[in-house]
């Protein structure tokens, strides 16, 4: 089969024919439909992100099931199905606790780039490639946990389902499950990206009276009012913190949502909320990165600062929980992609992310 493989941080993603076992025990194969391209992603090529290679990359996809392992009966082949970057295993503290996302069994997957029982069934000749967050959704089959997996409508186009894998759910779930914002709430988002963007529509979702959107390109901005954004803030040409204040009379914003993972605007946001509100820490910052912000503040002002992995969502109530809002017409996934590649082209998908060109771009395998 097909598949994009980073052998290195830094250089192109290599579209070449790599081989893949069956599924062993408690796996599911899954023929690709589309995998959604994402900022975390590039994070790893350009090694922001630390990740075991070689690796076939892509953690946002959707496909159809082609094969189960022995002891799968709750899959069959046809299933229609979305990929999950952060299997969990329902047993360990954070599952039990109602936290999945933290689970054990997705962490020690997504760090070691081999599933459940310690290996890959990805190989290239004598080389072992990787699994990337447990999807590697960037090949035309690819083999996951069983646990990695939600069965979905079969109604719903598979290229739109594909991205409620990732930037749906990380962004609509860091409004709704992690910050909880209440209707009349103020709310700004940091990075009108893929996943900012489902944020914006997020706070739509929740009734958010203002939802500030602030980038630094005027493009990201026009999405960011499509999606339910009241005020357009360009950084690049003033500054957001006092224009955040000014447009929520001086106090700041109940809720700052920080979704690019850069430590300047990671510390801006801090900024831009209002006494006793919250920032929310949705971006991925590079490996060891740190941040400064004034220790008594956080006392004195009663500031909160969160962290919103996954968007803190129980992927397999929340996938279709998402797919039947687009389907009632109150979550927008067709206007979210903003164009479609196929594999030989990954490397201009990638390219139009780092310009700043798209909202999100899909690799259209089906």
């Amino acid at each position: 089969m097909k598949a994009a493989v980073l052998y290195a941080a830094g250089q192109p993603l290599q579209v070449e024919d790599v081989a893949v076992e069956d599924p062993h025990r408690g796996e599911v194969m899954v023929r690709v439909a589309a995998g959604g391209v994402c900022h975390s992603d590039l994070h790893v090529i350009n090694g922001d992100l630390t990740a075991p290679l070689p690796v076939v990359l892509g953690h946002e996809g959707a496909g159809v099931v082609e094969k189960v392992g022995e002891g799968v009966d709750e899959f069959r082949p046809g299933d229609h199905v979305v990929l999950l970057w952060r299997a969990s295993c329902g047993n360990c503290l954070y599952c039990l606790s109602g936290r999945p996302a933290l689970c054990e069994l997705g962490a020690g997957i997504r760090w070691s780039g081999r599933l459940a029982d310690g290996t890959s069934r990805f190989r290239r000749g004598d080389q072992e490639i990787r699994h990337h967050a447990g999807v590697s959704s960037f090949s035309e089959l690819t083999v996951l946990p069983r646990e990695g997996l939600v069965k979905i409508d079969p109604s719903v186009p598979l290229e739109k389902a594909a991205i409620v894998g990732c930037a749906v759910m990380t962004g609509v779930g860091a409004v709704i499950n992690t910050a909880r914002v209440e209707p009349g709430a103020s709310m700004v988002v940091v990075g009108c990206g893929g996943v900012g963007l489902n944020a914006i529509q997020g706070g739509a979702l929740a009734g958010a009276e203002k939802i500030i959107a602030v980038d630094v390109l005027d493009n990201k901005l026009e999405y960011a009012r499509q999606f339910g954004a009241t005020h357009l803030i360009n950084a690049s040409r003033v500054d957001p913190i006092e224009a955040v204040k000014e447009a929520t009379g001086g106090r700041g914003a109940d809720y700052a949502f920080e979704v690019i993972g850069n430590v300047k605007t990671i510390a801006q946001a801090y900024q831009m909320i209002r006494r006793g509100g919250t920032l929310v820490v949705v971006g991925v910052a590079p490996m060891g990165a740190e941040v400064a912000i004034n220790a008594s503040s956080i006392m004195l002002d009663e500031k909160t600062i969160r962290g919103s992995l996954y968007g803190s969502c129980q992927p397999k109530l929340d996938a279709p929980r998402m797919l039947n809002l687009y389907k009632a017409g109150k979550l927008k996934l067709d206007e979210l992609i903003s164009r479609e590649y196929p594999l030989e082209q990954i490397n201009d998908a990638f390219d139009a992310l780092r310009r700043g060109d798209v909202a999100r771009s899909i690799i259209r395998f089906m």
